[in-house]
């Protein structure tokens, strides 16, 4: 087994959506004494990698939050990869492009859209490269339940991805990194967050694991 971790760190280098202090606290009693370290941390839901539940768009609730996910939809899921190594401006993304790239659609519950090549989602112009409608209706009648993808909205080409995928039941992983390295077809993903009530976004991490050529079924 290999792991390999999709996370973007949470870090200084996001000021605009993070702060971090550190406190320090002397704990001392008669068995003696020592010094705890205490983070008080500020950021948005939308900081380094993060997941988005149905119910982040008011007009898809399903009252789904990051209590309350059923673990086993983020827990080792069989997942698929597809590899597009698309240019920055390079625009929409079919339905076609991802039937001709996906290899496992019909064992896998998860699909994993590496559509930068070793591009960051942040190393090309914003959302230059983005799904179309039919892509989305792709991905929801393969019947996908989780999306972890370097390339969603479009800035000027608007598409109602996020409506759509939520409409369906797919919950979206945004801003992973590392995706060049799932050289493999098929791995097992996890998405590990705190159980915030309420929290409909919410930074994650995410893991993929090597299933060793072990085929599993999709549920």
């Amino acid at each position: 087994m290999r792991l390999i971790d999709l996370t973007l760190p949470i870090d200084e280098s996001l000021p605009a959506r993070y702060s971090f202090q550190t406190e320090e606290k002397r704990i001392a009693n008669q068995a003696g004494a020592y010094t705890a370290i205490i983070h008080h941390c500020h950021y948005r839901s939308t900081t380094a990698t993060y997941i988005d539940f149905p119910s982040h768009v008011k007009e898809t609730n399903d009252g789904s939050d990051a209590a309350n996910y059923p673990p086993e939809k983020v827990f080792r899921v069989p997942a698929a990869v597809i590899h597009l190594d698309r240019p920055s401006g390079s625009g929409k993304i079919g339905a076609d492009e991802l039937e001709a790239a996906c290899s496992n659609q019909d064992r896998a519950d998860a699909l994993i859209i590496n559509a930068l090549g070793q591009n960051r989602f942040d190393q090309i112009a914003p959302q230059s490269v983005y799904l179309g409608k039919d892509a989305v209706r792709w991905i929801i009648q393969n019947n996908f339940h989780l999306l972890i993808s370097d390339a969603y909205e479009s800035k000027t080409d608007p598409q109602l991805v996020f409506p759509d995928l939520f409409q369906g039941g797919v919950s979206a992983v945004c801003n992973p990194v590392n995706l060049y390295l799932l050289t493999e077809p098929d791995f097992l993903v996890t998405v590990l967050f705190p159980r915030f009530v309420k929290a409909t976004q919410v930074p994650c991490r995410v893991l993929a694991e090597t299933t060793g050529g072990e085929n599993y079924a999709k549920v």
